[in-house]
């Protein structure tokens, strides 16, 4: 039982083998495509390249030279220095025929590459299958530009087919011919939209990206200035950007009107990346020392130092050198920038702040992304996929977010100082209420006093003046045993009245108005102390101004009042105790903005410092002329004016009064 079951197996086994050659109908129905180059004997790829000499717009490969190569391949590692056309030569075998008919029964056959650097064509069996837009300086720049084409079945031929790569670049730029793929066009266009994705709209959405966020942040660092780190992120964004669209461009073009110069080409367009690279390096490491608080002047110095002798040597370097002046220059970056990704770490270890520490836990994803595509390329592994431009989005929106972070924190703590300043500030609104308070009850009781002091002084210039006159005039009359009269009497009495009805009156400026002259302003007083003068038998002399010299340069109602109150004392004062026989009254404007009033008299006169002295003391009474001396240097004081006491014994006394007029 268990030999005939293994013979079972066996011929069955063979059944299996040998059905596809027996089946009626095996040959016509069969599908089969080519699969990878590594899995197609037949297939081989070769190149060669294209005669200095020769006219490169001929589109035709070379007749010999050609050499076996591995693709991906660049050319400058198998001829350094060759600067032009590689043609690379793809031979496969097309043996997928129906045997009745003699036609292909394979589904549409479709050919892709990864890349071309810089530009080229494609040829089917020497026909034009697709082009670059330009295939001389400036090129087309398809280096990280995939591409698929259906083959069209009437080009295709039983046996061998050939597929012709046209490859033109420049040796600085690294040319050659990426992975190449042949097979159904459902395989060879998923692989292509997978590589588009990976190689151009994944890069294309880390440059919008890094641009948008670049404008917003900068605008956050021009609205508040102080925070720097916004600033040097926006510049390291925008440099990102626009390294990726210097990478994006399908053609080198910078300037209009400079297409045909030496600025619009190829090597001119790398510059412009080297160059950016180095800009976005710096930019990057000046983030990171500002975000931290970093204290790393010189380090920054030496940074921006080495910046400017990079883009200097980018830009001016020769064409011999810039190959290798490029290599060392993307070395330079990836070390610094790694670097700068390191420091941080024990910076933030040292902190032990929380934003900190994120920032570092980004720029470790940096260093493993970093660390992942430079062995890529240091090992030559072109079918993996690198993880920079997928690492630059979500790294991208990560920093957004820490930055938005930290200025979301910042206003929050502006926003608590706020609300702590308000509490403050109510405090010392209470207090200053409470101050006001207080000093407005002060303010009441010195003005009570102002009040009280100033009708003091308005009962002893006024009414005690004409209480002095009184009784020197009943004085007078007994020395000379001539009774006065009861209409004297009455007179006198009539007089106080209107003494004690005109201090009532103003004892307040308020709606009183200036005379019209300066006569009509002191008759009142004139007509006063005149009578009283002719009756002690003395002499006087009234010289008044007829007219103000403007209207605009004359007193106010209580620089006025003030004026007639002082001019009272001092004649009271005069009456009293000067003993004079000659009065000399005189108000005049010498200047328009200044008015003077002077008063003199002939009499006994007295010792100035004398007087000062008794007005000096404290005891609070009353010493000779004291108090009159002491109100009218009051109210001077109060209108802002000056007032000057001229007097000695025998010499008789001088009082004048200067006031400005505003």
């Amino acid at each position: 039982m268990k030999r005939c079951g293994w013979l079972r197996l066996l011929a069955a086994w063979v059944l299996a083998l040998c059905l596809p050659a027996w089946a009626p109908g095996a040959a016509a129905g069969e599908v089969c495509a080519p699969g990878p180059l590594s899995a197609m004997p037949a297939m081989t790829v070769m190149a060669a390249r294209a005669d200095a000499d020769r006219d490169i717009a001929i589109d035709q490969p070379p007749a010999q030279g050609w050499e076996t190569v591995t693709l991906p391949d660049t050319w400058t590692r198998r001829w350094p220095g060759h600067t032009g056309t590689v043609w690379y030569r793809i031979d496969w075998e097309h043996a997928c025929t129906d045997t009745d008919t003699g036609t292909s029964n394979t589904p549409p056959l479709a050919l892709g590459v990864n890349s071309i650097t810089m530009a080229g064509a494609v040829y089917l069996n020497g026909q034009l299958l697709w082009r670059d837009a330009s295939l001389v300086d400036p090129l087309s720049h398809g280096w990280n530009m995939p591409h698929w084409w259906l083959l069209p079945a009437a080009a295709l031929r039983p046996g061998v087919n050939s597929i012709h790569f046209r490859v033109t670049g420049p040796a600085e730029l690294a040319p050659g011919l990426g992975r190449v793929r042949l097979g159904p066009a459902a395989q060879i266009e998923t692989e292509y939209e997978r590589r588009q994705w990976s190689h151009r709209t994944l890069w294309l959405l880390a440059a919008t990206l890094s641009s948008t966020i670049g404008m917003i942040f900068g605008v956050v660092w021009l609205l508040r200035r102080q925070e720097r780190a916004f600033g040097w992120y926006a510049l390291a964004s925008l440099c990102w950007a626009a390294f990726l669209a210097t990478l994006l461009l399908p053609q080198a073009w910078l300037l209009p009107g400079l297409e045909d110069s030496a600025f619009n080409s190829s090597l001119a367009m790398s510059r412009l990346n080297l160059s950016i690279m180095v800009l976005y390096v710096l930019c990057f490491c000046m983030f990171t020392f500002r975000f931290g608080a970093q204290a790393l002047a010189r380090t920054e110095r030496i940074l921006q130092l080495g910046a400017a002798v990079g883009v200097a040597t980018a830009v001016l370097v020769p064409r011999s050198g810039l190959e290798a002046t490029s290599k060392v220059m993307v070395l330079g970056c990836v070390l610094v920038f790694m670097g700068n990704c390191l420091q941080f770490q024990w910076h933030a270890w040292r902190t032990r702040e929380r934003t900190h520490r994120l920032l570092a836990l980004c720029y470790a994803v940096f260093l493993a992304v970093a660390v992942h595509d430079v062995l890529l390329v240091v090992l030559g592994l072109h079918d993996f996929q690198p993880w920079g431009m997928l690492s630059s989005l979500v790294a991208t929106c990560l920093m957004a977010w820490l930055l938005s972070t930290r200025l979301v924190t910042s206003l929050r703590q502006v926003e608590r100082a706020n609300l702590g300043l308000e509490a403050r500030v109510a405090e010392a609104r209470a207090e200053l209420a409470q101050v006001l308070e207080r000093d407005h009850a002060r303010a009441l009781e010195h003005t009570r006093l102002q009040e009280r002091l100033q009708l003091a002084h308005d009962l002893h210039d006024g009414l005690g003046g004409n209480l002095v006159r009184s009784i020197a005039l009943v004085e007078q009359a007994e020395r000379k045993h001539q009774p006065l009269a009861g209409q004297r009497v009455l007179s006198l009495l009539k007089l106080l009245r209107d003494d004690l009805r005109q201090m009532i009156d103003h004892g307040s400026s308020t709606g009183a108005t200036v005379p019209a002259t300066p006569v009509l302003w002191m008759a009142p007083l004139r007509r006063r102390f005149t009578r009283l003068f002719d009756e002690l038998g003395m002499e006087w002399e009234w010289h008044i101004a007829p007219q103000w010299r403007s209207p605009q340069e004359q007193p106010s109602a209580l620089q006025c009042l003030h004026l007639t109150r002082i001019a009272e004392e001092a004649l009271t004062n005069a009456i009293k105790h000067s003993r004079a026989r000659r009065i000399r009254v005189s108000c005049t404007q010498p200047e328009p903005w200044i008015l003077v009033m002077r008063i003199e008299d002939d009499g006994v006169g007295f010792e100035v410092a004398q007087q000062n002295a008794d007005m000096a003391r404290q005891d609070g009474e009353a010493i000779g002329l004291g108090v009159g001396m002491r109100s009218m240097s009051a109210r001077i004081d109060r209108l802002g004016g000056t007032l000057q006491l001229t007097s000695a014994p025998g010499q008789g006394t001088a009082i004048c009064v200067t006031l400005t007029l505003q």
